[in-house]
């Protein structure tokens, strides 16, 4: 193998020319000279148009490529511009590295795939560059794995969440596609208009394509779906709808402590106090010492119970899916409209408002469940991602992670990224 095809593999550098290798002893850096070849040269470093030349720019500049060993290493190379038709006077594109970008495609990939499979003290320690530069490496590789594959296409069925990233009411707005199990889409902000963005992102024509919308029962993504995708079925996620009525039954609990405490009963309010979370706990899932606590509420306590197994029941219609968990529905709300139980009533008529959304999930079958997982690996990702400047590092972060975004090591086959 010649020397020029080695350096070429070494560095990262396939389609280029290599003209001389140095070591500069001041800085302990390698420096390898190259040329862009014939085919490459004259582009728009935006479109990759072939242009007229404009001047040298601000003649040679280097990109860091990788560690040869343990030395730096640099790419050196003429930078010229161009005059484009469509975005003006721009530095020429070069094969080796994305435009605008200080350092070459195989660095930029590598750092990525290191920021979503090591710790942050091993990228910085192991690469030997600035945690922001990292978060700004990981949105420039995936901006330009966007441009390549549109996310947002064949989208049918999404799910739709929020979820914190920092403390002061600081959230992110998530999507979810159901049929990939990847994040297609997310934004800073959980308002009207935060979901807006993404449906105008979306166009009309692929919105209408949409079947399905996981959500939690948030007026305003509700408003956003109704807006944008009035023919699809909005399913509302069951584990928001039962924590509904798991607080209604606590609810119940409180009030009956603060009832026993005013009239001086004590073992009454003694028992609600420590019932809370044989109560709120499926009944498979309970202790002994909790089944005896429950035991003596079905004894002593009716209407606590009765609230109870109303929690239960609405439990239950979520484990049958069709026309039987249709009916069952329907049967709770009346059972819950008579209790005389007023967190209860209160949540039966919450539930009339929704019912619609309800019935979609027990007729399709869609939870968030997915969304949630992927908030899960989000949330872990917001502390490796403290110290970016902005949001749309940690978003790139994620779409690298959970958006089958992230690209192979330099020289090794691609894996597909499973969501």
């Amino acid at each position: 193998m010649r020397n020029g095809s080695l350096w070429r593999r070494l560095v990262g550098v396939d389609q280029a020319v290599v003209e001389a290798v140095r070591f500069e002893e001041e800085s302990e850096a390698l420096v390898v000279s190259v040329r862009c070849r014939c085919s490459t040269q004259g582009r728009c470093g935006v479109c990759e148009r072939r242009c007229p030349g404009y001047d040298q720019g601000e003649g040679r500049r280097r990109w860091r490529a990788l560690d040869a060993g343990t030395l730096k290493t640099f790419v050196e190379a003429p930078a010229p511009r161009v005059r484009c038709p469509e975005h003006g006077v721009v530095v020429a594109s070069v094969p080796w590295a994305r435009h605008g970008a200080g350092h070459t495609r195989a660095f930029d990939d590598m750092v990525a795939w290191l920021a979503t499979n090591t710790s942050r003290s091993a990228v910085c320690q192991l690469v030997r560059i600035a945690w922001r530069t990292v978060g700004v490496i990981c949105e420039r590789v995936v901006a330009d794995a966007r441009a390549l594959s549109d996310p947002l296409e064949g989208l049918v069925r999404i799910g739709i969440d929020e979820i914190s990233y920092r403390r002061g009411h600081k959230y992110l707005t998530v999507v979810v596609d159901h049929d990939t199990g990847r994040l297609v889409w997310a934004a800073p902000g959980r308002r009207l208009r935060t979901l807006d963005r993404f449906f105008r992102l979306l166009g009309e024509e692929r919105a209408r394509r949409i079947r399905l919308i996981s959500a939690d029962a948030a007026e305003w993504i509700a408003k956003v779906v109704a807006r944008h995708c009035p023919k699809a079925a909005l399913c509302l996620d069951p584990f928001h709808l039962v924590r509904w009525a798991t607080r209604a039954l606590d609810e119940v609990r409180k009030q009956t402590w603060r009832t026993a405490r005013r009239e001086g009963n004590r073992q009454l309010a003694n028992e609600s106090h420590r019932s809370r979370f044989a109560l709120w706990k499926n009944p498979a899932d309970l202790t002994p010492r909790q089944a005896a606590t429950l035991a003596s509420i079905a004894r002593t306590n009716e209407r606590l119970y009765r609230a109870y197994l109303l929690k239960e029941e609405f439990r239950q219609v979520f484990t049958l899916r069709g026309p039987d968990a249709v009916a069952l529905l329907d049967e709770w709300i009346a059972w819950a409209q008579r209790c005389r139980i007023g967190p209860f009533i209160e949540l039966a008529r919450l539930i009339r408002q929704h019912r619609a959304g309800i019935v979609a999930t027990l007729t399709y079958g869609l939870s968030n469940g997915l969304i949630e997982s992927i908030n899960t690996r989000i949330r872990l990702l917001t502390r490796i991602a403290f110290g970016f400047r902005s949001p749309e590092a940690l978003i790139a972060l994620a779409m690298l992670k959970t958006g089958g975004y992230c690209p192979p090591l330099p020289g090794r086959q691609a894996v597909r990224a499973h969501g």
